[in-house]
């Protein structure tokens, strides 16, 4: 066991596979984090001093930025399965680590943490003197509280499928007012990241008894003024956050954030920005490749591309007939003809998919063949399931989500040689969010993940007792890809951790119950005087350091 403050023994291994060229520079950075060496000091490692940001220069305090963007219904932020309202609300409340653009985790609320040789004991130092909103000083407690409901099944958080297969309740530890200390039930190399999963904003222990909008205390930058469900969420500034900005004053600039429920049709949201009305578009749960085409050369706009590991999912839930039998998921799988559907519906800003829920951007990510569309084979497997004379289907897909309607409509119609008739139906996506779970057959959005560990422990496994877990929405459980993720989640050996990703990703190829066509880009998009946003691939806004030109 090493001693309090030394480096990891891993890090040394970490610096040997990078001279030898088995790991890049990024993903060195990115592991030397995760067992909790600052990105200065891991730069430093490597010859690669970390680019600070340059200082803000001429900021300006006050204004008010408008937001279009949807205002759901909120209670627990743990219970969260879209991004929009944490877009609102994590400009009142935190998360204990932040993952930045580059996939480095940083620490946030937390000030540093360390893990034990074996991973499996993580020991994590918070920062002193942040109060929440009511005046409440942050402490242990308010982290051992917060983390206690991620795991509490009564919650239904989608932490419980992430962090459940490691950590029980029995397993956070209050070290000190200002420790907490995890002992993990086995190792697991991605706790900091897993902290800064949308559902993860730390609570006030004192106060918060389940529905945030009634308790709104916490320790971001801004309090709720206004919330109404379908109308508007009003953000002000608050006195005494605990970060200064670059002229040395506590932030936020803003003196507002007004976030606008325009409903999902996009031309509303593209006239009111070239108009002026609004400052910039949620594009969390909403797609966004139609304001793309309308304003990348508008001048009184910037458009921010970043590329993701953001995807729409063909998901069948496997516990249902015809889906339970693998030739059909397979057949409708051969029926996705990837390069026309990235073209047709994503104007070709992404990258093909290839049947499994990992990227060629994630750090695991193992290169597979791309399954060819053959309609022929896709008829010979219906033929072998059963169905010689085709197969009638619904496929439920939430009208806001443009590329995924059309993801609908090329597959419906290159999914005919191969004898099945696709009834689309199509809905609201609030609508769809009600019932993405329960639908036997749909095209759900899958936010960007930075690594694929986090997400295939999010959707395909399941929990101790055998039940798939909250958001597993196909209900897929498949004993050897399960056990192989419980391997990868603690294997630290770049190499080792790969050669795993190859038999998870052929296992979900092979039998697993997704299609999954292409992984998209996306975009930042607001007026030129919004100044000093940044693209996030997971689309999150951050409006502590944001400013606005007069």
């Amino acid at each position: 066991m090493k001693k309090s403050g030394q480096l990891h023994p891993a890090v040394k291994d970490l610096k040997i596979a990078l001279d030898k060229g088995k790991l890049s520079r990024r993903e060195f950075l990115r592991y030397a984090g995760l067992l909790g060496v600052s990105a200065a000091a891991a730069g430093a490692m490597i010859g690669m001093p970390w680019p600070r940001r340059a200082a803000a220069t001429g900021v300006r305090r006050g204004g008010v930025i408008r937001v279009a963007g949807p205002v759901h219904k909120v209670t627990h932020p743990a219970q969260f399965s879209w991004i929009t309202p944490t877009n609102q609300l994590r400009q009142v409340a935190e998360y204990l680590t932040y993952t930045d653009a580059e996939n480095i985790t940083h620490p946030y609320l937390l000030k540093s943490w360390e893990v034990s040789d074996d991973l499996k004991t993580w020991t994590l130092d918070l920062r002193e003197g942040i109060k929440f909103n009511n005046g409440d000083t942050f402490n242990a407690d308010d982290v051992v509280f917060t983390i206690q409901q991620w795991l509490d099944k009564d919650v239904g958080s989608s932490m419980l499928g992430m962090i459940g297969g490691y950590l029980d309740p029995t397993g956070v530890e209050k070290a000190s007012d200002y420790q907490v200390k995890l002992h993990l039930k086995v190792p697991e190399i991605a706790v900091p990241e897993h902290m800064f999963h949308y559902p993860a904003m730390v609570l006030n222990h004192r106060t918060f008894e389940g529905d945030f909008i009634k308790a709104p205390h916490g320790t971001g930058p801004y309090v709720i003024d206004t919330y109404r469900e379908g109308e508007r969420c009003v953000l002000k500034r608050r006195d005494g956050y605990w970060k200064d900005g670059a002229d040395g004053k506590p932030l936020p600039y803003m003196d507002r954030a007004e976030f606008i429920d325009m409903g999902t049709e996009m031309p509303a949201m593209i006239s009111a920005i070239q108009a002026g009305e609004i400052d910039t578009i949620d594009f969390s749960d909403i797609g966004g490749t139609e304001a793309f085409q309308a304003l990348k050369d508008d001048a009184r706009v910037q458009v921010l591309p970043i590329t993701t590991n953001q995807t729409r999912i063909l998901r069948m839930r496997a516990d249902l007939e015809p889906w339970s039998d693998n030739r059909v998921r397979q057949a409708l799988k051969l029926c996705q003809h990837r390069e026309k559907i990235l073209a047709l519906a994503y104007f070709g800003q992404g990258i093909e998919g290839q049947d499994f829920h990992v990227s060629p951007k994630h750090p695991e990510y193992c290169a597979m063949e791309t399954p060819e569309y053959d309609p022929v084979r896709a008829r010979e497997l219906l033929k072998d399931a059963g169905y010689p004379d085709g197969l009638d289907v619904n496929l439920a897909v939430g009208s806001g989500w443009n590329e995924i309607v059309r993801y609908a409509e090329i597959l419906k119609q290159d999914a005919i040689p191969a004898g099945f008739r696709i009834n689309i139906q199509t809905m609201p996506n609030s609508q769809y969010w009600e019932k993405w779970t329960e639908v036997d057959l749909g095209i759900t959005t899958w936010a960007h993940r930075p690594i694929g560990t986090m997400v295939l422990n999010l959707a395909y496994v399941a929990d101790e007792e055998g039940k798939p877990a909250p958001w597993n929405e196909t209900r897929w459980v498949d004993e050897e890809f399960s056990r192989l993720l419980t391997e990868a989640n603690g294997a630290l050996d770049i190499e080792k951790r790969r050669k795993i990703f190859c038999d998870l990703e052929k296992i979900q190829q092979d039998r697993g119950s997704i299609g999954n066509a292409f992984w998209i880009n996306v975009w930042t998009i607001a007026r030129k005087q919004v100044r000093n946003i940044h693209a996030h691939p997971s689309l999150y806004f951050n409006f502590a350091d944001v400013w606005l030109d007069a």
